[in-house]
């Protein structure tokens, strides 16, 4: 049987992102952020590491423990904050400046990798970030009229910062333990190092939110677990590229579960942040090409 295009797994990997989205939305009129975060994690775990028996993968050792569990308080804290700005914007509002993270991957790997970016990455950054000020400009009924689109957008941000640097973090384990490995780790340890919020707030959720929690588990390990499968079967450059559907997606579910219609500086916004992002994915491409003495372009002349 043939295996499914490395495009169909990725675009089902955005999908999976944006019904986390949905989820956390829908479950935050009745629970605490921190709860449904905690909870996120708590099955991602479940299911990660059965995964991981199941495979009988080999148990890492003391270093790989400690390192995973500073970044699983990373991970944690990625997830709190966007959560958090779920419940303060729109889907497509919380989206479009979550795309943020990838300007600020560059310079968090200068600082804990050494890796070098040009000013093009500095101008990127400028021009995205200025693409997330237009995006809150306009007028929208996206978020609940008690909500704080400010603390909401800065919520986002922290997001994005703490997702870019597990991202960075990411790349120096990445040739040193297998992919489901790093899947058990990433939804093991943020569930444990969640479990003494989880007692001391609110440790039993009603019956009725489980089977939302347990999907919402289910589709943060699987966002993980297919876009490591697409990447592992086509370039990066041409994969990453479709993580932007995501703002088709979180527009539509948006809008038909939540009625929310965003203005057009929303679009406007995420059209200008896409643009930075893709600058910054060009200028890697090719300074990478420069550095192997290979031409800039394949066209040939």
């Amino acid at each position: 049987m043939r295996p499914p295009s490395p495009f169909i797994i990725a675009a089902l990997g955005v999908l999976s992102g944006c019904l986390i989205d949905v989820c956390v939305k829908y479950l935050s009129g009745d629970i605490n952020v921190v709860v449904i975060t905690v909870w996120r994690f708590v099955f991602g775990g479940l299911y990660s590491l059965a995964v991981f028996i199941v495979l009988r993968r080999p148990w890492p050792g003391l270093e790989a423990w400690r390192f995973h569990a500073m970044r699983g308080a990373i991970h944690l804290s990625a997830a709190l904050t966007f959560f958090f700005a779920l419940t303060q914007l729109g889907l497509a509002e919380a989206t479009v400046m979550g795309f943020t993270a990838a300007l600020m991957i560059a310079p968090i790997a200068w600082l804990l990798l050494g890796e070098r970016f040009g000013p093009l990455s500095v101008g990127a950054a400028v021009i995205g970030f200025a693409g997330a000020a237009l995006t809150l400009t306009g007028e929208t009924n996206a978020a609940p009229q008690e909500a704080n689109r400010l603390l909401g957008a800065v919520s986002v941000l922290v997001s994005a910062f703490a997702y870019a640097t597990s991202v960075v973090l990411l790349r120096m384990r990445a040739q040193r333990e297998d992919t489901v490995t790093i899947l058990m780790m990433a939804n093991v340890l943020p569930a444990l190092i969640g479990l003494p919020l989880l007692a001391a707030i609110d440790p039993v959720p009603a019956m009725g939110d489980l089977p939302v929690l347990a999907a919402l588990g289910f589709f943060g390990m699987g966002i993980w677990w297919l876009f490591t499968l697409a990447y592992a079967r086509a370039p990066a450059r041409r994969i990453a590229p479709l993580e932007y559907t995501a703002l088709i997606w979180s527009a539509l579910f948006g809008w038909v579960f939540f009625g929310e219609v965003p203005g057009w500086q929303l679009y406007a916004g995420a059209l200008i942040i896409i643009a930075a992002c893709l600058m910054v994915a060009f200028e890697h491409r090719f300074s990478s090409r420069r550095e192997a003495h290979q031409p800039v372009s394949d066209i040939v002349e």
